[in-house]
């Protein structure tokens, strides 16, 4: 039965010695359409290239398409762009159009009162400032509406207030509300208008946080990067003490989180206030105010404790898998002593990965700056050529101006109307998938080079003689030659799943108005099962590739393959790989740890020799946020390289069992530490 599911294990193959090199090329069908795709992509940047304005994003355009401050034009006076409703413009619809969908208009200068419609209307001169940042034909609208002023009053004010704004970037962005006794108020100190500009407040006090922090943000990042480096160097040459040393490091940073929480809530005992509650207090946009709070430390305090509990707890049942996956860490650091070149191959990719995404990027700015401004007749009277388009500049000399004297010739919208424009949202989506097709295919590549480069040294029985000259030169050669369309078809599955995703995610962004809990409920469980989806695909086309690279079969039998030799070794991988992956999870956590200690000190100005040196910042957390996630990403790029080498040592470990007996026939390939490790022994060969 187990064969029947599982496939029957690998037999001894006298002639097996690694990676296969007398090979033929895999999946050439999705070879040859991924190709296709790619030159699609390249005839789309060039396309978009011509259509495009990238002076739209950088410069300010009202929204009749005009550029604000345009010499030889009538805006050249009004160098500033008013955003009617800026909170408009964080729909994700603007990351496809760049295009806010609120009235954009430019100005001379920016707002400098703060006043809401029907205040404005009251007052003569008000109105008539007012009037500077409203499109043409406002009092005509309003004079017409004040009959029903009673009934319009509780609706049209919300969308009318006109704040403060400051300028930036040629821009008119909101500034701080009126603060009235420490509250911030808008208007008729309307609760709904008060969250919109404290949102706002905590979005301008975040961005100029980043403005004053973004070069200690960078220096706190190379010296992640540093530290990751030495890591990994040390870990190199000594694997196994540097294991246990990040094991009791990782234990004390938790233990010194807890004991400064500690401290804090301790100190705050005697503060007035400080025992208010998270619930009493709410949502406060400071978020220096909640350090104030005992009840915030102790939350620190809970969560840590049992962060470090729970390590603790595995650390000590796990304690004789964790000696194994030493062992297993200890020959991928011989593994990659043997390989060098490894370490700098994430470079490689970073630079492929950037290309991908700089292509992306410019491409689809050229996409949504494609659009040009339309106008069309518009008449009061009966004309054969009302709502045809027109041009402005020649159409008092036109035949249409002729044939319909009290026309005009107005802006009816901003896009497009040839067959370039009306597929243009097809075109974008076309460039997100290949986007992430192309930026799966590059982590593809990455994860089939390593994996072949580390498999010859595993199978070599005399290392290095056995290996090539240029394991990874050797590997990444094989894998472009013989194998792009099996990383074709293993990225393309994925970014299929991801570009799910992405549409889950648009549709619920649409139907967040809605009040029907089934349809949020089912959207709920679909985002969730695409999540896992997602992962599991990750994880077989991770092992596929391994397989691929060893044996050199196409994407769908070597995924086969490898889950088959995984489910038969089942408590091996839950045990033994999924260990070690822990043990390396332990090492970014620590570099992330030490980092990030580094940087709460630093930009908190807890310690007197910085206070000089130290932004003065709104929100020290922010740069702290940003050094800690990124810090936790160099750690995983230069980790990945001891994971890929794990996870093709440990394929190549469990088909090393079921290939070989420990026989003088069919000893055992793997390190005599792995062989003590599992009570295993190679048989001597008999004597003649």
């Amino acid at each position: 039965l187990q064969k029947n599911l599982l496939g029957e294990p690998k037999k001894y193959d006298p002639t097996f010695k690694g990676p296969i090199y007398n090979r033929g090329c895999t999946d050439i069908v999705c070879c040859i359409l991924f190709i296709i795709c790619i030159l699609g992509y390249v005839a789309v940047g060039i396309l978009a290239w011509s259509q495009g304005d990238p002076r739209k994003v950088i410069y300010p355009t009202d929204s009749r398409g005009q550029f604000c401050g345009q010499a030889g034009t009538p805006l050249e006076t009004k160098p500033l762009l008013f955003y009617f409703n800026i909170m408009k413009c964080a729909s994700p619809m603007v990351l496809l159009e760049f295009q806010c969908p609120t009235t954009q208009m430019c100005v001379e200068k920016c707002p400098d009162k703060f006043m809401t419609l029907l205040k404005a209307y009251a007052n003569k001169e008000d109105f008539k400032y007012y009037k500077n940042f409203c499109k043409e034909g406002l009092e005509g609208l309003v004079s017409s509406m004040w009959k029903g002023i009673d009934r319009w009053r509780s609706s049209f004010p919300k969308s009318t207030w006109m704040t403060m704004p400051i300028k930036f970037t040629r821009r008119c962005f909101p500034a701080l509300g009126q603060k009235k006794g420490g509250e911030i108020t808008v208007g008729n100190n309307s609760k709904n208008a008060t969250v919109v500009i404290e949102a706002r407040q905590v979005a301008m006090k975040i961005f100029e946080d980043y403005t004053q922090s973004w070069y200690w943000i960078i220096i706190g990042l190379v010296i992640a990067m540093l530290i990751s480096l030495l890591f990994i160097v040390l870990l190199r040459f000594l694997a196994g003490i540097m294991v246990w040393v990040m094991i009791v490091m990782v234990i004390l940073v938790i233990g010194y989180g807890i004991f400064h929480c500690s401290m804090e809530y301790v100190s705050l005992k005697s503060e007035a206030g400080s025992n208010v509650t998270l619930k009493d207090l709410g949502f406060q946009t400071d978020f220096s105010v909640y350090l104030h709070i005992r009840q915030t430390w102790l939350a620190f305090i809970i969560i840590l404790a049992i962060v470090e509990v729970i390590i603790i707890l595995l650390l000590i049942f796990l304690r004789n898998r964790i000696l194994i996956a030493i062992a297993l860490i200890k020959e991928a650091s011989r593994a990659i002593g043997y390989v060098m070149s490894a370490l700098f191959y994430p470079l490689f990719t970073f630079a492929l990965l950037s290309i991908v995404i700089a292509y992306w990027a410019v491409t689809a700015v050229f996409l949504s700056t494609s659009n040009q401004p339309i106008y069309k007749v518009f008449n009061e009277t009966a004309c054969d050529h009302s709502r045809k388009i027109c041009e402005p500049a020649n159409f008092s000399t036109s035949s249409m101006k002729a044939e319909c004297p009290d026309s005009k010739c107005l802006f009816a919208f901003y896009g497009g109307e040839t067959v370039y424009h009306k597929y243009l949202i097809g075109l974008q989506f076309y460039n997100v998938f290949l986007f992430f097709w192309c930026a799966n295919f590059v982590t593809a590549l990455g994860q089939m080079t390593l994996a072949g480069a580390f498999a010859s040294y595993y199978w070599a029985l005399v290392k290095p003689d056995d290996m090539p000259a240029f394991p990874i030169f050797s590997s990444l050669g094989r894998s472009l030659r013989y194998h792009t369309g099996s990383l074709a078809f293993g990225s393309l599955i994925l970014s299929i799943i991801q570009i799910i995703r992405v549409l889950l995610e648009y549709i619920d962004h649409k139907l967040q108005g809605t009040q029907n809990k089934c349809t949020k409920f089912l959207l709920c469980c679909l985002k969730c099962c695409f999540w896992c989806l997602e992962k599991f695909i990750k994880f077989i086309n991770r092992n596929a590739y391994i397989m691929v690279a060893i044996y050199g079969k196409n994407f769908c039998t070597s995924a086969k393959d490898a889950f088959f030799l995984l489910m038969r070794n089942m408590i091996r991988v839950a045990v033994l790989d999924k260990v070690t992956d822990f043990l390396l999870f332990l090492g970014k956590l620590l570099i992330v740890g030490l980092v990030g200690i580094f940087a709460f000190f630093f930009f908190s100005g807890r310690v007197k020799a910085f206070e000089n040196t130290a932004p003065n910042l709104h929100y020290y957390w922010v740069p702290i946020l940003t050094v800690v996630v990124g810090s936790y990403l160099i750690a995983h790029g230069f980790f990945s390289v001891y994971a890929m080498c794990v996870d093709t040592l440990f394929l190549c470990f469990l088909e090393d069992l079921e290939r070989n007996d420990g026989s003088a026939e069919r000893p055992y390939l793997m390190s005599d530490r792995l062989l003590r490790v599992l009570n295993k022994k190679n048989k001597p060969e008999p004597a003649e």
